[in-house]
């Protein structure tokens, strides 16, 4: 007997590989043009035809994959939330739950945030001016902002667990804390408009941190 022809597979599995990798590589290079257009430009004046150009891809391609300006944006700001590293900064988050005090984890949560800030802030500034304008970016903002504001409340929840914390911090009051050094709005003030650099706008939010919380 003849051994059996796995040539045909073979090429298929290589060929849907390589497909994939297309899509994938299409995919970033819509989401990386899109990003350098609507920080330099503006989200209003961003078209569609104008990424697909960028990125040297089809518009098509643009709508199918997210659906427009709204969802390119969406998924750069989740992109930019994931932080540096293979380890998402939100799971890293989560993980410094488990630190001995209240003060460590405001420390770590403080690196993690100067390790995105930069990263995110400029994207939502950017969906905050087009929100007053557009409804799609008004939409997407608020969806945003209902989920960094949860994201507090959880955050705060694990905070008041540890030793440390002030002895008459409320809930709703550490989570507006961490909400607002958490804005983006922050860090455009002080780093883009100010000129401070990363590592002081950082050691501003640690200090505000440590002496509301703590």
């Amino acid at each position: 007997m003849h051994p059996p022809d796995t040539t045909v597979k073979s090429r298929r599995r290589y060929d849907a590989t390589t497909r994939q990798e297309q899509a994938r590589a299409r995919r970033e290079a819509a989401l990386d043009a899109a990003e350098r257009l609507f920080l330099s430009g503006g989200y209003l004046a961003t078209s569609p035809e104008a990424i697909a150009a960028k990125a040297d891809v089809s518009v098509a391609t643009v709508y199918k994959t997210y659906g427009g300006k709204a969802g390119l944006l969406r998924d750069l700001c989740a992109r930019a939330l994931r932080g540096a590293g293979p380890v998402p900064a939100e799971q890293r988050s989560d993980a410094l739950r488990d630190a001995g005090t209240a003060r460590e984890l405001i420390d770590g949560w403080a690196q993690l945030h100067l390790e995105v800030a930069p990263r995110v802030a400029p994207l939502l500034m950017v969906l905050s001016e087009a929100a007053y304008r557009d409804p799609d970016a008004a939409t997407l903002r608020a969806e945003i902002e209902d989920r960094r504001l949860a994201r507090m409340a959880e955050n705060a929840a694990a905070l008041l667990r540890l030793d440390g914390v002030r002895g008459d911090l409320a809930h709703d009051e550490a989570r507006d804390v961490l909400w607002l050094a958490t804005a983006p709005e922050l860090y455009d003030l002080l780093v883009v408009r100010r000129g401070w650099s990363v590592d002081r706008y950082g050691q501003h939010v640690t200090r505000m941190l440590l002496g509301s919380l703590l």
